[in-house]
């Protein structure tokens, strides 16, 4: 039977049953969120719908203000319709996924399913958010058409950034219900689906359980403080900066005590939980729970903001001592082993982790041992397969690197040898594997990603990947165009790559030689066309500010002229060469970057993709084309008798506030991306494939764009009522002296400077009003100090 999911119905609207909701009004989904009706209402409050909804009312409107926010646009919240269980559950019948979030008793979800069972329609899916009960206790003494199409299917928080979907089925499930699950999970949710048994905690949490019982045991015997495991449990290692206990004052102390009480309790078989479940709890995990201090929803847990401030201004922070249980100004240790974080290479960087002879290298030995040896004697009773595993601790816990893929950069041996030397078992397995003369769990042939397999005791392509376009697939080909910066890829079908490859991948001359190259084979040899996109965090962060800032301190103008003009030029290359560029992106779109996208035929844009002119928070403006492009923009809005004013105010309030979408959805309505033109896909491991297939349909019939030379401008009458707008803010307060003057420079552009009447122009001579005013404003003390000020602290300074 095919499914098809039109509106879905949340049972539980706490934070992730309300998060839950406001992921699907992201994908466009009608949603009904129940909850209980409030115990609390007197008589008279208990016939009133608003007061009997206010459970359901009261978490969404929390939700919506909650940050990070939980919908690509605010008004996307428009989707979901609220009720209560006693009124409303009869309205599950219209319902095509029902989704249970309530509290984690198994008497209370069976009491949910009951009345779930009774109103929904057949063929309906049903399905669990819990994270660790059975699948198949909740399934029990269901109807049979219930059990067909009911599995547990597990988000985590939040359930809009944190791509991991669990997706367990129980013996009474139809495969092709489960198959749905896994398609429609990557392809319509974004996330990454992984297949998992029906074990307590499922696969994230088992292994997280363990990850985070250990780091606690290993705080003890190295008689460390939580500032320095936290310093090397970070991004030193490929993990979040919340680290290790940062992380847990996040999620929440009680939450995590739960969860791991949960497995503990439940699970049998397992060497390493059998090896804990006797030991007394750290004696600073009894004290916080007993005092209540569970993180940051109380205010204090392992970390305290306090009210006391630094010189900078900044919230001092103290860190519980561990051993005395009081809290003390938290420090920021410096240790030998951080100068590892200079090693790019992250195989390189980890050999040199785990191989010293510090304290440090000793825990993070140590800890490594047990984690590789635990995830691999959980094959196959979590997962038959060990990629998954990876994949979920990846996008369920934002590790850059699974366990698996962490014992490839160790090497195989050596994690052996790490694991036999702390006493731990290495599963039969890996010792059957190495034996058989294999090294990895990982390797490339033929463009493919392929795992092994314990099953087969060979190796086999990583299925999740099937879909997806992995530039690291392809390096085993020799590249079309390789610079130190950039690399062009095949992708096969006539498309070329454009992969970013510079640190950050920030934007240079480098990037802008291998694009230019590319657009001339391109059209010289007949290619299809061009993608622009890589598999990084982020797109890119932008030009190279610290190029132009050096180059502008030492008074390098007429080469700045020419490296603006240079990068202008590349982006109107890149709108009007004979063949079809497409951008692909994920992460920061930022300066320059949202520039060369703004250029583009078309641009596949992942959800997560953050967009925007961001140039005057260094004084600048943008000057690769990005506010000719936005004048262009409003000029294509005007209609003769409108009043075009507001729109030319849209556009100048983009550029001179900075503004950066929180979503790709979010960056139409600054107008940096445009409805037909630019699409929004949701899984961001997709995008460079449907940049591809963009590339191609717009090959088939593709006329290149001519240059514009009919852009509407407003000269004076324009000016004036920006002009005004700025002095407004500034006596308001709201910006400083020079991000008047700032303004000032971008509202010329758009405005085509002082003509005495509204006037056509060209593209170029909007161009070479944003050159003069870049290289204007480059020449300006001020502009230079914020420049210096961003590059040392990573932030803007209002000068």
């Amino acid at each position: 039977m095919q499914h098809r999911i039109k509106k879905v119905a949340v049972l539980g609207s706490g934070v992730m049953g309300s998060g839950i909701a406001c992921h699907f009004a992201n994908i466009g989904l009608d949603v009904l969120l129940l909850d209980i009706v409030p115990f609390n209402l007197s008589d008279e409050e208990k016939k009133d719908p608003v007061k009997r909804n206010s459970q359901a009312v009261s978490a969404l409107a929390t939700a919506i203000k909650s940050k990070p926010a939980p919908l690509f646009k605010k008004d996307f919240a428009s989707h979901i319709t609220t009720g209560n269980f006693d009124d409303d559950f009869e309205k599950i019948g219209d319902c095509d996924w029902i989704i249970e979030v309530v509290i984690e008793r198994l008497d209370i979800k069976q009491q949910i399913f009951e009345k779930v069972d009774k109103y929904r329609k057949a063929g309906s899916l049903v399905t669990s958010n819990t994270s660790g009960i059975p699948i198949k206790m909740l399934a029990e003494g269901r109807s049979e058409d219930f059990q067909k199409h009911f599995c547990g299917t597990h988000f985590f928080n939040p359930p809009r950034y944190l791509r991991l979907f669990e997706v367990i089925p129980h013996e009474g499930t139809d495969q092709g219900v489960v198959d749905f699950f896994m398609h429609y999970g990557d392809v319509y949710l974004g996330k990454q689906t992984v297949l998992c048994k029906d074990t307590p905690g499922f696969i994230g949490n088992r292994i997280g359980v363990m990850s985070g019982v250990q780091m606690m045991d290993l705080t003890v015997k190295y008689d460390m403080t939580i500032e320095e495991v936290d310093a090397i449990t970070g991004s030193l290692i490929g993990r979040p900066n919340t680290a290790t206990y940062r992380l847990q004052d996040l999620v929440g102390i009680d939450t995590s005590a739960k969860v791991s009480g949960f497995v503990m309790e439940n699970v049998s078989d397992d060497e390493y939980i059998e090896s804990v479940k006797g030991k007394k709890q750290p004696e600073f995990m009894a004290h916080l729970l007993d005092q209540k201090w569970f993180g940051n929803k109380s205010g204090q847990g392992f970390y305290k903001k306090t009210k006391e401030r630094d010189e900078k201004g900044k919230s001092i922070i103290h860190a519980l001592n561990l051993k005395t249980l009081e809290y003390a100004p938290a420090t920021r240790p410096r240790l030998p082993i951080g100068k590892a974080k200079m090693i790019d290479d992250m195989g390189q960087r980890m050999k040199t982790i785990v191989g010293g002879d510090d304290r440090e290298s000793k825990f993070l030995r140590e800890y490594y041992a047990g984690l590789i040896a635990y995830s691999a004697n959980r094959v196959p009773e979590i997962a038959d397969d060990l990629y998954s595993i990876d994949d979920a601790m990846r996008t369920g816990y934002f590790w850059e690197y699974g366990p698996f893929e962490t014992w490839d950069q160790i090497g195989l041996a050596e994690g052996i040898k790490m694991i036999e030397e702390t006493g731990s078992k290495v599963a039969g397995w890996v010792s059957e594997m190495q034996k058989a003369g294999h090294d990895s769990f990982y390797k490339v042939e033929g463009g493919k990603r392929l795992y092994y397999d314990q099953a087969s005791k060979g190796y086999k392509p990583v299925p999740s990947l099937e879909n997806y376009i992995i530039l690291d697939t392809l390096r085993e080909n020799a590249p079309i165009i390789k610079n130190d910066s950039a690399t062009v890829h095949d992708l096969g079908d006539g498309v070329m790559c454009v992969e970013f490859t510079s640190k950050s991948n920030s934007i240079d001359d480098a990037i802008g030689q291998a694009i230019s190259d590319a657009i001339d084979k391109a059209e010289e040899e007949g290619w299809a066309g061009i993608v622009i996109g890589n598999n990084a965090k982020n797109f890119t962060v932008g030009a190279n500010l610290m190029n132009v800032g050096m180059m502008a301190m030492q008074q390098q103008f007429t080469e700045l002229d020419a490296l603006i003009d240079g990068f202008q030029q590349l982006n109107m290359k890149i709108k009007t060469c004979k063949v079809p560029v497409v951008v692909a992106t994920q992460g920061y779109v930022f300066g320059g970057g949202c520039e060369i996208a703004m250029h583009a035929d078309a641009g596949v844009y992942a959800a997560e993709s953050y967009i925007g002119l961001v140039e005057v928070g260094v004084g600048l403006i943008p000057g690769g084309g990005g506010t000719k492009e936005l004048a262009l923009r409003a000029s294509d809005k005007f209609f003769e008798g409108d009043v075009m004013m507001p729109t030319l105010i849209d556009a100048f309030q983009t550029i001179a506030t900075a503004k950066v979408s929180t979503s790709a959805s979010e960056a139409f309505d600054y107008g940096y991306l445009i409805e037909g033109k630019d699409f929004v896909e949701m899984n961001l491991q997709r995008n460079i494939g449907e940049a591809k297939r963009k590339v191609l349909e717009l090959s088939r019939e593709y006329v290149a764009p001519s240059i514009r030379e009919d852009i509407t401008v407003l000269g004076r009458a324009g000016l004036a009522a920006l002009y005004t707008a700025i002095n407004e803010f500034k006596l308001g307060k709201y910006i400083s002296e020079y991000d008047g003057v700032v303004a000032r420079h971008v509202a010329n552009i758009l405005c085509g400077g002082e003509l005495t009447q509204t006037t056509l122009v060209s593209e170029q001579y909007l161009l070479d009003l944003e050159r003069e005013a870049f290289l204007s404003l480059l020449g300006n003390q001020k502009t230079l100090e914020r420049i210096q000020y961003t590059l040392q602290n990573n932030k803007p300074l209002r000068n």
